[in-house]
C-alpha cells in the first residue's frame, strides 16, 4: 500500500465567479424581503396613526326608530342588534337607551330576564335596568344615547354614546 494520497483537482478562476454570483443573487433577495419588511411596517405604522370616522356617516343611518310608544310595556327592556343597544322602558313609563357594551373592558352584556339585570359574560359585571353598576368589576353605569319621542315614535341617536358615571333622573325621557 501506498501513503500516497489521491490528488484532488482545483477548479480553475470561473468557480470563484459562480460562488460570487450566488452570493450576490441570495444578497439581492435578502435586500428585497428587507425593503418589503420595511414598507409593510410602514404601512402599518401609517394605518395606526390614521384618524378613524367618528360614526356613521349619514345623520339618518344614526337615528334608530324604536317604534311606537306603545309598542314597549313599563319595566321592560327590548334589544336592538342594529344599534347595538337596549331600549328600557322604566316602572314610571320613562325611557332609557343602554349601550351593550361592558364599561370594563367592552364585552357585550346580556339582558337577562329572569333576573332583571345586565349581566356581562366576561368578568361577571352586573347592572340594574337603568344601567348602574350592581357588582363590579365595572367602573361606572353603561353608556346610554339620546331618545327622544316624537309623535309618539320612539327615536334613538346612536351616532355617539354618551358616558355616566352613574344613573340621573334627567336622562329619562318620558312620552
Amino acid at each position: 500500500m501506498s501513503d500516497r494520497r489521491p490528488e484532488v483537482e482545483t477548479k480553475g478562476p470561473d468557480s470563484t465567479v459562480g460562488a460570487s454570483s450566488r452570493r450576490s443573487f441570495l444578497w439581492k433577495i435578502w435586500l428585497g424581503l428587507g425593503g418589503l419588511a420595511v414598507l409593510e411596517y410602514i404601512w402599518l405604522a401609517a394605518d395606526f396613526l390614521r384618524p378613524r370616522g367618528s360614526g356613521p356617516a349619514d345623520d339618518a343611518e344614526s337615528i334608530i326608530i324604536a317604534g311606537a310608544v306603545e309598542r314597549f310595556s313599563p319595566g321592560s327592556v327590548t334589544a336592538f342588534p342594529t344599534g347595538k343597544f337596549y331600549l328600557a322602558r322604566l316602572e314610571n313609563g320613562g325611557f332609557l337607551a343602554l349601550s351593550r357594551e361592558c364599561t370594563h373592558l367592552g364585552c357585550t352584556v346580556p339582558w337577562i330576564d329572569d333576573e332583571a339585570r345586565f349581566v356581562c359574560p366576561c368578568h361577571s359585571s352586573a347592572y340594574d335596568m337603568r344601567g348602574d353598576v350592581l357588582n363590579p368589576p365595572a367602573p361606572r353605569a353603561l353608556d346610554n344615547y339620546a331618545v327622544r319621542i316624537e309623535n309618539g315614535i320612539v327615536k334613538v341617536d346612536v351616532s355617539r354614546p354618551l358616558k355616566r358615571r352613574s344613573f340621573e333622573y334627567a336622562q329619562i325621557v318620558l312620552p
